[in-house]
């Protein structure tokens, strides 16, 4: 199991039922959400912190940057 953290930028908002959607169906694997609704006009953050396989943190991560209109990226704590 490996700890990271998503950060997820949705730049149309079109998309943000979609990204929940995708969220619902990994928040076995979510420890912490927070959101920051239109930060900018038509930008909001998602960050998430989980806790999970390498594989499933980059599939989550993957699908959520597959999204027109949403990038994701991952920063994984360091293995002990």
């Amino acid at each position: 199991m490996r700890i990271a953290i998503i950060a997820i930028f949705v730049e149309d908002k079109n998309y943000i039922h979609k990204v929940n959607d995708l969220l619902h169906l990994y928040e076995k694997y979510i420890v912490g959400r927070m959101g920051l609704p239109n930060v900018e006009e038509g930008l909001n953050i998602i960050t998430l912190v989980v806790k999970a396989s390498q594989e499933e943190i980059s599939a989550l991560s993957g699908k959520l940057g597959s999204l027109d209109g949403v990038i994701s990226k991952v920063t994984y704590a360091s293995k002990k």
